[in-house]
């Protein structure tokens, strides 16, 4: 499963103990622990897919069972994507395929 990505109206900004996100379409800050920090700084282009995020949080926590890291990296993802923190990945690469097909036709139109 790709990782969602960050939306571009989101400030990061990490923070002793974790992180600060601020919406800057809501005006709305969030607070992530050390942890979530930690997987916020892990969102693509960092890392690409849920295997590779949850492999590396393993590492870092080695005495933390790696199904609660799943299942604490699902529920803040899952929350992060129901407060449009983040974007689908799916959806995200589907909008740069629309881009670059656009700036392709714009420049054959060009050079024409």
């Amino acid at each position: 499963m790709l990782l969602p990505v960050p939306n571009p109206e989101v400030i990061y900004k990490a923070v002793e103990g974790g992180a600060v996100l601020l919406s800057t379409t809501d005006e709305v800050y969030y607070g992530l622990n050390e942890v979530g920090g930690q997987i916020w700084e892990h969102l693509p282009p960092v890392l690409r897919t849920f295997d590779e995020l949850i492999a590396s949080l393993a590492a870092r926590y080695p005495g933390v069972p790696v199904e609660t890291i799943r299942a604490d990296a699902r529920a803040l993802l899952d929350a992060l994507l129901s407060s449009r923190l983040v974007r689908s990945a799916v959806g995200e690469q589907a909008a740069q395929e629309i881009d670059a097909r656009a700036d392709r036709q714009a420049s054959r139109a060009v050079s024409r």
